[in-house]
């Protein structure tokens, strides 16, 4: 398969190039690279850091004379720390690292440093370098990052509200490495700048400073310095509020109109918003000197007893180191009480009237839901006509409620005669198409012969033929018609 793609695919010669050199580089690369050591470490000051360096000689043809330690703190400058030779021994020619370097194995092949008490100047560049026969020096090189925990604070500046742009808040991160970044949170509108400076053992000390046109409303209010940095396991977060100096803002509360001669335990206070906090508080009059019946307490004006020596104009005056203020107000004495309905008297009113208007719905309620139960069981909105014989008087005599019978309920023909199974007389259905329009559409009317006989001879045995009855002057009587049954009758017996 991959025959046929190289065929199919031939490779051009300047591919093929590239590939060489390429493999060429590495393998020099992986040759030369005889010295391991550590490419970057990184510590902090006071503590130790051990600096690894290991000869590796596949062949075994190179002969070790020598290994050196040499520091570079910057650009161009080499120092000798350490030396070891086998014959020679160990020797540390620079004084700055004298009794802070040692050799961990007393070996050529292995010839690891330990450095301690790292300072904030130990950083740099360690070349762990050897003298070799017969290609000559091999190195390899460790940069050795030192960091620094900065030291972070944060502080208030005391200001006076005015109309100009002034550092309301510092923050600072000291030497610290790398260098800090430092962030405000502030929901108040301000702007911060922020400066470096660097140390001499290569530190270096962040400073931010927060602004803004400081109004009373600022004083209190709060700023967030945070501070990031590489060493931090989490951002260093402190809060600030802000303290903003303003001469005082005074008000007079107490008087409520309602100052009648004679009351008792009138009192008027005066409040002040300053910062710092009010020195002196006065109280007068507005022609000089309080009356003779009260008595002032601090920031309070007392009256025992109100009476006309207060229908005056009263003054409070404060001060503070940055000014003074003051407010009046006039009391005006009346002869009689004013009553007036407070805000629980109202809300005893308003609460009983809720609760009427609450029992008014619910009992409307109540009745509609009655009233319309009764109507749906009542009886009929309307009377039925009651059942008129053609030609005669009747009397309507109610038959006893009792559930009809099939054969009750069936209709009969006109003239037709029903023989009851009970023993009833026969019963004949007067009513024809003529008649039963005169019975007002009614169903048919049973007509009990020999009772309707015996009615015509108590009419004749009266003066009267039963036949000349007048059925316009005798209205039959109301039907009878219990709760809950049907507005249709019954069979009927006349």
């Amino acid at each position: 398969m991959a025959r046929d793609y190289a065929a199919r695919c031939p490779v051009s010669p300047v591919r093929r190039l590239v590939a060489a050199v390429v493999t060429l580089l590495v393998a020099e690369g992986i040759s030369a690279q005889k010295v391991r050591v550590d490419e970057e470490l990184e510590a902090y000051p006071t503590e130790s850091v051990d600096l690894r360096c290991q000869f590796i000689d596949g062949a075994g043809r190179t002969k070790l004379t020598q290994v050196s330690w040499i520091w570079e703190p910057s650009e161009g400058q080499r120092d000798n720390i350490a030396v070891f030779h086998p014959s020679y021994g160990q020797s540390f020619p620079n004084l700055a690292f004298k009794d802070r370097v040692l050799f961990l194995n007393n070996s050529l092949e292995n010839p690891s440093i330990r450095i301690s008490h790292l300072k904030m100047s130990d950083a740099g560049r360690y070349t762990c370098e050897y003298a070799t026969y017969p290609s000559g020096n091999e190195q390899g090189t460790t940069t050795l990052v030192m960091l620094a925990k900065p030291k972070n604070s944060a502080k208030v500046v005391t200001v006076q509200a005015g109309t100009k742009s002034v550092v309301v808040a510092q923050c600072e991160a000291a030497e610290g490495k790398p260098a800090a970044t430092i962030k405000w949170l502030a929901s108040i509108g301000g702007n911060h700048s922020t400066s470096t400076t660097n140390g001499p053992d290569g530190t270096v000390t962040v400073r931010s400073e927060y602004r803004l046109v400081p109004t009373p409303a600022d004083n209190g209010r709060e700023v967030t310095c945070m501070v990031e940095q590489r060493t931090q396991e989490r951002p260093w977060v402190y809060p600030l509020k802000l303290s903003v100096e303003y001469p005082p803002t005074v008000s007079i509360e107490g008087y409520d109109e309602n100052w009648y001669v004679g009351r008792s335990g009138a009192v008027l206070q005066c409040l002040a918003s300053s910062n710092p906090a009010p020195t002196n508080v006065t109280w007068t009059t507005a022609s000089g000197s309080l009356p003779d019946t009260v008595v002032v307490e601090g920031n309070r004006l007392l009256v025992p007893k109100v009476d006309d020596a207060v229908n005056t104009t009263f003054i409070c005056e404060v001060k503070n180191k940055h000014g003074a203020s003051r407010h009046h107000i006039t009391t005006i004495v009346i002869e009689q009480r004013q009553i007036t309905p407070g805000p629980a008297t109202g809300a005893i009113v308003g609460g009983i009237l809720g609760t009427l208007a609450f029992i008014g719905i619910v009992v409307g309620t109540v009745f509609f839901v009655r009233k319309h139960q009764e109507d749906a069981d009542g009886p009929p909105k309307h009377k039925p006509p009651p059942p008129v014989k053609a030609g005669s008087s009747t009397e309507m005599l109610n038959k006893p409620s009792e559930p009809p019978t099939a054969t009750e309920t069936a209709p009969l023909s006109p003239g037709e005669v029903y023989y009851e199974p009970t023993g009833r007389e026969p019963v004949t259905n007067l009513d024809d198409e003529t008649t039963g329009a005169l019975n007002g559409g009614a169903p048919p009317v049973m007509v009990d012969l020999a009772k309707h006989d015996s009615i015509n001879d108590r009419a004749a045995a009266d003066g009267h033929h039963g036949n000349d009855l007048d059925s316009s002057n005798h209205e039959p009587p109301a039907a009878n018609i219990c709760h809950g049954e049907s507005f249709v009758y019954p069979a009927m017996y006349v």
